[in-house]
């Protein structure tokens, strides 16, 4: 080891590890401070509450402010858990860092937590570790290390030592930057360390997760603008009942009170609660079909998503190497097929297994043991032969040969690497070198990863010292594939059926990229762009582009995020899915973001709103049609909504009107939207998908949740329940006290409610599930009401009277009638 590699001092590096972790903390706090509170002053429902409350405990009725100052801290809360939930992506990426790491402090080597790591420290790196921070080598022996968490590609790449050259990039051969959560696969070496934490190239996928905002679904922005508009009419339309009502009678206390009630009648917000219960049911039947809500809400916006953006790596394919194709002798053998292997394949596979090493963590390596324990017989695994020699792999020569030393004493030599590598060890004549590239080339162009293979002979006494002296004769090639998972094509295909665009965005190569992207039946026709065409598109370019090139290669992870946003621009629901720290940013971006869950790492899982628990690229299918049945169901449920609310805010307003006494007060209001209303909406999440469903294109995600004919709908039928209610009101008035005529009233609503949510589940011949659920609602609210008359304190507080019977009430009928003939 070079004698200047002595690292800082134990002081030296206390006093960077403190200066860093403090500026760091310092920043996260205050970032995650102004966020909350932004995002709490700028929340509608709460500031409604918040107003609403404070005239309620400014008039003295402790119990409705306290209920309304309640729904006021929940409003908050949500808003702050979302928040956490955003910070959570950031802490798993500090937590995806391996926890220790082998240091050089004070001239020796110490095992330390990878927290504890500063700028200068000297870190030593090895074959199966995890490296702890971005670094420079020192020094490096055929050092190969895994950066898909990073570039998504699933093959290690070479290191080597050199000077720093511009920005470290991740992905690319014989680089001298290593990156923290990076993968050694093969080899050792020595680096200095240039950025921990929040400057390592995680860290700065971090800091754009933190600066993007998750994306509000489509039906949640029409449900915020409708909330807001009906809150902003109530608002003035109560300003108005106040004037008129002190003008009129002089009593500003009674108008205060009665513009609260119509108010409360006017202002949706059971919507809120409602979507909130048809996404968590949505949710719960998804967690059935193993799909994780993290965000409940997105499996709504999946019904109205017109682009599906996928990583191929880990989502498309299973992101492990398989032994695909084996060319030997101008014959080329698909493993696949399942036939038995000709003899010229069967030396190849042999002696590709024994130049590989057993527990090596280098994917091909594994793939060809793999293989070669299923096909060769034990005998022909040579089990008595020695390994008396390995050359590894180097950047100079990207091949590895083992030395096998037989019973008798003879040398047998086995090579595998690079196809230029291998032919130059092999020392090819020009013709054949140029017919083996033509073939290396023509399996590549099918998204296949190529070794070449070698074997020779030698005797002990005369074992070369370096690869390039060993004499090797070419056997042929290996061909190496990351499968597709089996159920994608399918997948794939219902998802086109159903008008959504499928785009595969990659870190690999062109040619690998338009395989996959072929096998899984995503169009190919307009060809593929890379990362640095991209990089030399403008936005304009960029939007045009999305709009017809399917395939997108060699990009970078700021540049994923880059193609959702162009997407997004271009009017389209996007869904974004990944399961690397790379798809991080683009999943928090999109409209929809899925996470791998087995493969996927913390990042993505935390970043996306929903993930797949087994990974079973389907379910995201299945999603789309939870999503377009809960649309439709909640377009129902609106109706209903519309149509309840005529009749809750007229009795609220037309008797004061009329000179009639009240009929609904404040407590009547909350008790009627926010017990009757949620309870229906179960009935109309119940309700089945209606036929063709997955058949239909995509809605528009501008569609209004409540067009124009609905909305008539539900003003016709809340209207007729106003009638009826008013007109019952009236009649008891001439029989009966008030109390006793709100009774019969508040009864003939909520028998006129229910009534409505039959009408509004029952129209499309799939009442079954939803019926089950309403027999349940109606015997409940029953059970309610009758409590409310029979139980004596909730009756005085509720201002209801017990209504007399037939035979009573006509006799207090004729009292009313003539007041004289009461008198003694």
């Amino acid at each position: 080891m070079n004698s200047a590699a002595q690292g800082l001092t134990t002081d030296e590096a206390r006093e960077r590890l403190a200066r860093f972790g403090r500026n760091e903390s310092a920043e996260a706090r205050d970032h995650s401070l102004r966020h909350v509170l932004a995002a709490v002053a700028g929340e509608p429902m709460f500031l409604l509450l918040l107003a609403a409350a404070a005239l309620y405990l400014a008039i003295g009725d402790l119990g409705e402010g306290l209920l309304l100052s309640f729904f006021a801290v929940v409003s908050v809360g949500l808003v702050m858990l979302q928040q956490y939930r955003g910070e959570r992506a950031l802490q798993a990426l500090r937590e995806l860092a391996v926890r220790h790491v082998r240091v050089l402090r004070d001239g020796a080597t110490v095992r330390m937590p990878a927290t504890e790591l500063v700028p200068g420290d000297w870190m030593l790196v090895g074959e199966g570790e995890r490296i702890g921070a971005d670094a420079l080598l020192r020094e490096a022996s055929a050092l190969q290390v895994d950066e898909s968490l990073l570039t998504g590609e699933s093959a290690p790449v070479r290191k080597r030592t050199g000077p720093a050259a511009g920005e470290p990039v991740p992905g690319g051969d014989d680089s001298p930057h290593v990156f923290a959560g990076t993968l050694v696969v093969g080899g050792h070496g020595v680096a200095e360390v240039t950025g921990t934490g929040a400057r390592t190239q995680m860290g700065r996928i971090g800091g754009s997760l933190a600066g993007i905002e998750t994306q509000a679904t489509p039906l949640q922005r029409q449900v915020g603008r409708l909330v807001r508009w009906f809150g902003v009419l109530a608002l003035a339309l109560s300003a108005a009942l106040v004037l008129w009502y002190g003008l009129r009678s002089g009593d500003w206390l009674q108008g205060v009170l009665a513009a609260l009630a119509f108010a409360m009648a006017m202002l949706p917000e059971e919507i809120p609660m409602v979507l909130a219960i048809f996404i968590g049911l949505a949710g719960w039947r998804m967690a059935r079909l193993q799909v994780l809500a993290r965000r409940p809400a997105v499996i709504e916006a999946l019904g109205a998503a017109t682009v599906l953006c996928v990583d191929k790596t880990g989502t498309l394919t299973e992101n492990r190497q398989r032994l695909r194709r084996l060319a030997s002798g101008g014959a080329d053998l698909d493993l696949t097929a399942g036939d038995a292997l000709p003899p010229s394949a069967r030396s190849l596979l042999e002696y590709a297994v024994l130049a590989s090493r057993r527990g090596s963590a280098d994917p091909l390596d594994q793939a060809l043991l793999a293989e070669g324990d299923a096909r060769l017989a034990a005998p022909q695994l040579h089990a008595d032969w020695e390994l008396c020699r390995e050359y590894a792999l180097t950047p100079e020569l990207p091949a590895m040969s083992h030395a096998w030393r037989r019973p008798e004493g003879s040398i047998e030599l086995a090579a595998k690497g690079a196809v230029e590598a291998i032919a130059d060890l092999c020392r090819l004549a020009p013709a054949p070198r140029a017919a083996l590239l033509r073939e290396a080339e023509a399996l590549a162009g099918q998204g296949l990863r190529v070794l070449a293979v070698a074997r020779g002979s030698a005797v002990a006494a005369g074992l070369a010292a370096q690869q390039q002296d060993l004499p090797l004769d070419l056997l042929g090639l290996v061909a190496f594939e990351d499968p597709l998972r089996a159920g994608v094509p399918a997948a794939v295909a219902e998802a086109r059926a159903a008008g959504i665009a499928v785009v595969m965005i990659t870190g690999d190569h062109v040619a690998t990229a338009l395989a996959i992207a072929a096998q899984a039946g995503i169009p190919v026709g307009a060809g593929a762009l890379t990362g640095a065409e991209l990089a030399r598109m403008d936005a304009q370019a960029l939007r045009a582009a999305v709009r017809d090139v399917r395939v997108f290669a060699r990009v970078l992870p700021q540049q994923k995020l880059a193609l959702v946003q162009a997407l997004q621009a271009n009017g389209e629901t996007v869904v974004m899915t990944g399961d690397g720290v790379n798809d991080a940013p683009a999943l928090k971006a999109a409209h929809i973001g899925i996470a791998m869950g087995r493969r996927g790492t913390d990042v993505a899982r935390e970043a996306a709103g929903l993930v797949l628990l087994d990974e079973d690229f389907a379910r995201i299918v299945a999603g789309v049609r939870a999503g377009r049945r809960t649309f439709d169901n909640l377009r129902h449920a609106m109706t209903y909504i519309v149509a309840v609310h005529v009749p809750i805010a007229g009795l609220a307003l037309l008797p004061l009107l009329f000179g009639l006494p009240p009929i609904l007060l404040p407590a009547h209001v909350v008790l009627t939207e926010m017990v009757i209303d949620p309870m229906c909406s179960f009935a109309f999440e119940g309700v089945a998908e209606q036929d063709g469903l997955m058949r239909r294109p995509p809605r528009p995600a501008r569609e209004a949740l409540l067009g124009r004919t609905m909305l008539r709908q539900g003003v016709l039928e809340g209207g007729l329940l106003l009638a009826v209610v008013l007109a019952v009101y009236a009649g008891a008035l001439q029989a009966l006290d008030a109390e006793q005529a709100r009774t019969l009233a508040v009864v003939g609503l909520t028998a006129g409610n229910l009534m409505l949510v039959w009408v509004n589940t029952g129209p499309h011949g799939r009442r079954q599930p939803a019926q089950r659920a309403l027999f349940w609602i109606t015997g409940g609210a029953a059970l309610a009401l009758g409590a409310a008359i029979a139980w004596p304190p909730l009756r005085s507080l509720l201002q209801f009277g017990v209504p007399p019977a037939p035979a009573a009430a006509a006799d207090t009928g004729k009292h009313h009638e003539d007041p004289a003939r009461s008198r003694p």
